[in-house]
């Protein structure tokens, strides 16, 4: 029987998200794999941050299905046929009582890039034995978690050398704005207008079940909005401390609000952080070709414009959707393999 590694679960009390906004919790358990030679060497080993999509964190990566590995599994067997090389994975928790954070800095919901670059990247290479330097530490990830991948290797090629990025959000006109409608018609559920909006965020996001039709295009829109475009000013004027990117009783597009969410936009973002990207020893970027949310074409513009620029990267399509693609995963860790030192 082939060696199985090791799941770590970290509890980590942050003094960068105590007192957010949101008042969501400081003290964040996560796990962290280690490889099934690490007890029996004294070697220091590359290290992963997986970073989780829209409303999942670092535990449900220990979720068994019925079809499916769970990452410490999928790692295992990886291991084992000699696909990928040893490594430390982290697993991190950024979820805000709104879904996500988007692991940026936010006003309305915390600082979450720096608690992943300034906290837990230092945390881990105190505890475990790491190699501590860009080349051996990748970020990665799909959906939510391959937007984080993407804007924190871009912004911090200091800390991380590796990014791989599957169905991350890109391209947000295509990939955000065509469920702008679907998220009124949400929002109409529980009112009109802002007082819609602040009834949702006081009443509806909790555990209880069923939700409404439209209920996760409203989540990510309150989401979304809280990340791209925080407006503390609006909690007195309108209940909330955001801005939407739309009128919340017309729909009709509020472009200065938009225009903040471009400038979060990797699309957006990668000319201005070219001479960073050119620092990464590795970019990868995925995309199913029926992705639900255009994520595809949010993929092939980014690496357009990288090819643009001559920004070395790999870029690839498969035949699935934004939905049951946890298989990728051995495509993102083969990657990190073969590029990452250590």
């Amino acid at each position: 029987m082939s060696a199985k590694g090791t799941v770590k679960i970290e509890t980590f009390e942050s003094k960068l998200l105590k007192n957010n906004p949101l008042g969501d919790p400081h003290v964040r358990e996560f796990p962290v794999y280690l490889p099934p030679s690490y007890y029996s060497s004294d070697r220091r080993f590359p290290v992963a941050f997986l970073l989780s999509g829209f409303t999942g964190w670092g535990m449900t990566h220990l979720n068994e299905s019925f079809i499916s590995e769970n990452i410490p599994q999928r790692l295992d067997r990886l291991i084992a046929e000699r696909k990928i090389k040893e490594m430390i994975v982290v697993m991190p928790d950024c979820r805000t009582k709104y879904g996500g954070s988007q692991f940026i800095n936010s006003t309305a919901t915390g600082k979450y890039e720096h608690y992943v670059i300034r906290e837990l990247v230092p945390y881990i290479d105190s505890v475990y034995r790491t190699l501590p330097v860009p080349e051996s530490r990748a970020v990665c990830g799909k959906s939510s978690g391959g937007y984080g991948a993407a804007v924190l290797a871009m912004k911090h090629p200091g800390i991380f050398g590796l990014m791989c990025s599957t169905a991350g959000d890109m391209a947000f006109e295509y990939c955000y704005m065509p469920d702008f409608p679907k998220s009124l018609t949400g929002l109409e559920v529980y009112g009109k207008g802002h007082a819609a909006v602040k009834h949702f965020i006081s009443k509806e996001i909790n555990k209880s079940q069923p939700k409404g039709k439209n209920f996760f295009d409203v989540l990510n829109l309150v989401a979304m909005s809280s990340c791209y475009s925080p407006n503390l000013a609006g909690v007195k004027t309108k209940g909330y401390g955001f801005d939407l990117p739309f009128d919340p009783v017309t729909c009709e597009p509020d472009r200065k609000v938009f225009d903040k969410w471009l400038m979060n936009d990797p699309v957006r973002m990668a000319e201005l952080y070219a001479d960073n990207l050119r620092k990464l020893r590795l970019i990868f970027v995925d995309a199913g070709i029926y992705d639900q949310f255009n994520l595809h074409a949010g993929a092939r513009i980014f690496c357009s414009k990288l090819k643009s620029m001559r920004i070395r990267h790999h870029h690839e399509e498969f035949p699935g959707t934004h939905s049951d693609i946890q298989y990728r995963y051995d495509r993102t860790f083969a990657m990190i393999s073969s590029k990452i030192t250590g």
